[in-house]
């Protein structure tokens, strides 16, 4: 029913369609070139790039590409303006530079006509681009001694029909042998992070695995514009979000973007499931997500946002429930719809200030729930279960001790226990069916630690070449875990860390703290060399070392894990957990 109500607007909508674009992947190395440029320039372009929303438009990076190659200022380096050719070379068809992306001979005169498109077709009414996508890399887990290996083979399509229709497609095939800590996560959640479901690749301790997004773009006026079909979302300036990130797996959505001015509103109408595992022969329902995201630029260096979600499941014990269309109205606050019932609402608040064409600080404030007379009239309100709240605060610094091209981002994650947890409308099976947390196929649709933790991100890059980047990463995370009963993959109490669990089942009303239960402490730290040999082919070069250090001996784990890989049309894999 869902998926045919958002067809149905998506079909009327695109009558009203104009010129339309498609996105660029969500991609970490990407958005970073973003937003180190959108910093420098002082955001001074005229760019509509709204960094906090994330995929982005690339008729949108085609501009800013455009205008900032046009400074003739001493402000960006060889190395900045070999970075701009490349974006402006990935979207050159909405660049206003007639030759951006040109080759100077075709291979066969018909293929890489352009850098970008192995092969690609333009005509007034009609326009495609088609590319191969490959990773392939093998690695070694000392740590677990394991020999690791990633095998993706797939293809991607873009293109246009009549300038007001966009369309895109993602197709690959996996088979993936991951380090010891990464098959630990996916045994805790039955699932591949950041994917769906899966099935054991030749007995090798590997998994097999098909990774599907696609969707239809178009404008509805002039100002707005809308996406419907499956991909990812984020919302937030941070590396982290704790309102929306892409560490679930892809999701149905149909979304509209109205961009006014010094005002962008994001609304977004989610179709997730709660569980994949079968019970009783079928599959669990589905349960649903909406969302708006106002951000308002209330000068041209400092940004603030307002986001509100609420999740909700198709069927509960009581009436049979479906959709309900009263999360369809765009100008509504949800929790007066909610109120009452047994859906779960939040609302956040984020800001974003560039300033001295160098430094970007971000923050931002998410409250599941909040009662003001309780935190006023106990003592120990500080630990009422309820008390769900998180913060975030980060700061990004550009050319760092005048370096040129060495940028360091520093960030600070905090979320209470319980925070994202919802009831479930089946209390027997609380693990498997809850219908109203904020996750999608078990996996939280924030940060990927859940809740009940202390996590410290920094991160500094530097690229010596137009064609070398060097990035060093390093995640303190400081977090308190829930026992499991031996032979059982349940938890046998619930201190919060956990999205997943029914918040009824917690082990205390008060006294709960940041870190309670299993004390566990993980530091991940890796390197990153890699070499761009051509436009979209790198050469990656990676090590990481990862150290998880509880209470209960069988959290501990050791990893050291070194690996070369080569990408064509795909962004690295990251597993930074």
């Amino acid at each position: 029913m869902m998926k045919k109500i958002l067809i149905f607007l998506a079909l009327g909508s695109c009558l009203l369609g104009k010129a339309q674009s498609v996105y660029a992947p969500i991609n970490y190395d990407y958005s970073y070139l973003l937003d180190r440029y959108e910093i420098k320039s002082g955001n001074d372009v005229g760019s509509k790039i709204f960094s906090a929303v994330k995929p982005t438009l690339r008729k949108d990076i085609a501009q800013l590409a455009d205008t900032l190659l046009q400074d003739t200022t001493k402000r960006y380096s060889k190395v900045d303006k070999a970075n701009l050719q490349y974006l402006q070379t990935d979207n050159w068809e909405f660049s206003k530079n007639p030759t951006a992306g040109d080759t100077k001979k075709p291979f066969l005169k018909t293929f890489y006509q352009k850098k970008n498109a192995m092969y690609q077709y333009k005509r007034d009414y009609f326009e495609v681009q088609a590319n191969p996508v490959f990773y392939g890399g093998v690695g070694r887990d000392k740590g677990s001694d394991t020999n690791c290996y990633i095998n993706t083979r797939g293809v991607e399509v873009r293109g246009s029909v009549d300038k007001k229709i966009g369309f895109y497609t993602f197709m690959t095939d996996n088979q993936i042998v991951f380090p010891n800590y990464v098959n630990n996560m996916i045994t805790h959640l039955d699932a591949v992070p950041g994917e769906g479901s899966w099935s054991n690749f030749k007995n090798k301790g590997g998994v097999d695995f098909f990774t599907a997004k696609g969707y239809v773009t178009f404008n509805i006026t002039k100002h707005i514009t809308a996406q419907l079909g499956q991909d990812k979302n984020f919302i937030g300036n941070g590396y982290r979000s704790l309102f929306l990130s892409d560490n679930s797996s892809n999701y149905m959505f149909f979304k509209t973007n109205t961009n006014v001015g010094k005002f962008n509103y994001t609304t977004i109408f989610a179709q997730l499931s709660p569980f994949l595992a079968k019970e009783n022969g079928s599959y669990h329902p589905t349960k649903f997500m909406t969302m708006h995201y106002l951000s308002i630029n209330l000068s041209k260096c400092f940004t603030f946002g307002i986001f509100e979600s609420v999740t909700f499941g198709n069927t509960d014990s009581l009436n049979n429930r479906r959709f309900d269309f009263a999360y369809v109205n765009p100008f509504i606050f949800y929790k007066s719809v909610e109120e009452g019932g047994p859906d779960k609402a939040h609302i956040g608040f984020d800001i974003k200030w560039n300033f001295w064409r160098h430094f970007s600080f971000y923050s931002q404030i998410f409250i599941d729930e909040f009662n003001l007379q309780e935190i006023l009239h106990r003592k120990d309100s500080a630990g009422w279960w309820a008390n769900k709240q998180a913060l975030q605060v980060g700061l990004k610094c550009i050319d760092v001790f005048g370096i040129r091209n060495l940028d360091l981002q520093v960030e600070e994650n905090i979320v209470r226990p319980y925070v994202y947890s919802a009831f479930s409308v089946y209390p027997t099976n609380s693990y498997a069916a809850n219908y109203h947390n904020y996750t999608n196929y078990q996996q939280p649709l924030a940060d990927p630690n859940g809740a009940n933790f202390y996590e410290s991100i920094g991160i500094l890059r530097y690229q010596p070449s137009r064609r070398l980047s060097l990035v060093a990463k390093a995640f303190y995370t400081v977090t308190g875990l829930d026992p499991y009963t031996v032979g059982l993959n349940q938890p046998s109490a619930n201190y919060g860390s956990n999205v997943s669990l029914d918040y009824n089942t917690r082990v205390s009303n008060y006294g709960n703290y940041i870190g309670q239960g299993i004390h566990t402490t993980i530091l991940y730290t890796d390197f990153t060399a890699s070499y761009r040999a051509a436009h979209n082919v790198f050469l990656d070069f990676k090590v990481i070392v990862r150290r998880e250090n509880s209470a209960a001996a069988v959290y501990n784990s050791k990893t050291n894990y070194a690996t070369v890989a080569i990408r064509w049309n795909i962004p690295q894999r990251l597993n930074e957990y």
